[in-house]
């Protein structure tokens, strides 16, 4: 999977272009022994390690991996408001993420009762404009990472969560396969249209989220993939590949501003941090920094 993502954002690194080699790398991923779970929200649940689906995963335990970020944030963080922190097998909020109104929209309405069972949204005492970034009540809630399992049952320590974080998994493989197909990568299109479908079948419970061949646009990829894989670490480098990143591609606190704003086009690549360049002079700090 690594691999595949390196090839899929070449054109922006290299200049060149190579979803033919990121095709290659994910049929071998796919032909592996990984399937679809059927819940999309067991997923990022504490019992979250049965996952047929996971490729590979940072494990998180309560009682022997302890830490204040993964999904110890992830988990904490998306608690507040009038939100109970035990629902969430938690032992308490720390009220900071919230979603901006650009990924609600994403979601067939009503969003707070939406068809797709992706919109994991918490809307009780939430306003969906964020007016202030520092108010917890500014922002749909969203607890997607629940220390919980899929039988209800807290995990073993409330304050740090048995949830794995799921680095790569079957559902990403599957929607990047759709994109290489569609930039001219090779593949199937029948092909890419079924494990599209596949994914909206399990948001939606049925086949009704189910789209044609024709809808199947990079656009709607890159939406699809907006909602399939929110908060697990992807959406950088896919509006990056997409220049939809910095000087293009506007959302709600973007650039520092509450109606947001285009930001530099240096800002695609990270600084080379200072260390690595002073161990190594044949290194160039990247433009900007």
């Amino acid at each position: 999977m690594l691999l595949a993502k390196l090839y899929m954002n070449a054109g922006v690194y290299t200049g060149t272009a190579d979803y033919a080699a990121a095709l290659t790398e994910l049929e071998t991923v796919i032909g592996g022994p990984y399937t679809l779970y059927p819940s999309y929200q067991d997923m990022f649940l504490a019992d979250n390690d049965k996952s047929t689906e996971t490729i590979f995963a940072i494990p998180y335990d309560g009682l022997r991996t302890k830490t204040w970020g993964g999904t110890t944030f992830l988990a904490h963080a998306g608690c507040g408001g009038t939100m109970k922190a035990s629902d969430y097998g938690l032992d308490f909020c720390w009220g900071g993420l919230r979603v901006k109104p650009e990924f609600v929209a994403l979601f067939p309405a009503p969003q707070d009762n939406s068809p797709d069972r992706r919109a994991m949204f918490y809307t009780d005492g939430q306003n969906l404009q964020i007016g202030s970034i520092t108010t917890f009540q500014d922002g749909w809630a969203a607890p997607k990472y629940q220390n919980v399992t899929a039988a209800d049952v807290a995990g073993s320590n409330q304050t740090h969560p048995d949830t794995d974080f799921p680095m790569f998994r079957l559902g990403d493989a599957y929607l990047m396969y759709a994109e290489c197909v569609r930039r001219g990568g090779g593949g199937s299109a029948g092909t890419a249209l079924g494990y599209v479908n596949a994914l909206r079948e399990r948001a939606y419970g049925d086949a009704s989220g189910d789209i044609a061949d024709a809808a199947l646009t990079l656009d709607f990829i890159l939406d699809e993939r907006g909602r399939e894989l929110w908060w697990e670490g992807h959406r950088r480098t896919d509006l990056i590949r997409y220049d939809r990143f910095s000087t293009s591609g506007v959302w709600a606190w973007k650039g520092g501003t509450q109606a947001g704003a285009a930001t530099e086009a240096f800002r695609n690549l990270y600084p080379i941090p200072a260390n690595e360049i002073v161990a190594n002079p044949n290194l160039k700090q990247n433009a900007g920094y």
